[in-house]
């Protein structure tokens, strides 16, 4: 199983549990965007508030950062392949889910990212895997960003998943017997 498939699982478990928070969008004002041409209503058919969406790895674009907010973005940061004498193989993958949120008001901005992250921590320690392939591994460390971005707000989760150990098919030591 690859990380690949662990970001694919992982969308689509944040998407269900995290359908019915439904926060304000941006409103764009005199901005062109692919999806919606010259914007001076906002986007989604004039809809003015809506779950996050998730997305992989990255962005669509650079205006996404904050024309497509609220968003949850599933970051693959580093795996690790390992197996120390006499001990059995580990595999572990290492992905950042970082949340962002729209809000004139800049504590229920901060609040929305923390209704959001605990949302997410409490769903994935009870669950404790996702695709029935993946363990998710302690510590699962999260944290609303104290920086002046409003009014846009971030936060994160650093979380840590055990994936299936890959054996060796073929056996690359032969003895020459003669």
């Amino acid at each position: 199983m690859t990380p690949i498939i662990l970001l694919e699982r992982l969308k689509e478990f944040i998407e269900k549990n995290t359908a019915d928070i439904i926060l304000p969008i941006r409103l764009v004002k005199n901005t062109t965007l692919p999806e919606y041409g010259e914007a001076d209503e906002p986007p989604d058919g004039g809809i003015t508030e809506r779950a996050p969406e998730v997305h992989l790895i990255r962005l669509p674009d650079k205006d996404a950062e904050i024309n497509r907010i609220p968003y949850i973005l599933l970051q693959f940061l580093t795996g690790t392949d390992e197996q120390q004498p006499g001990d059995d193989p580990d595999s572990e993958c290492k992905i950042r889910i970082i949340v962002a949120t729209y809000s004139d008001n800049d504590s229920e901005g901060s609040m929305d990212v923390l209704n959001i992250i605990t949302r997410l921590r409490i769903t994935l320690l009870k669950a404790g895997e996702v695709g029935k392939q993946f363990l998710l591994r302690k510590p699962l460390e999260y944290l609303v960003y104290p920086d002046d971005t409003r009014p846009y707000f971030f936060g994160e989760l650093m979380t840590v998943w055990e994936m299936p150990i890959i054996q060796r098919e073929v056996h690359t030591h032969y003895v020459d017997e003669e």
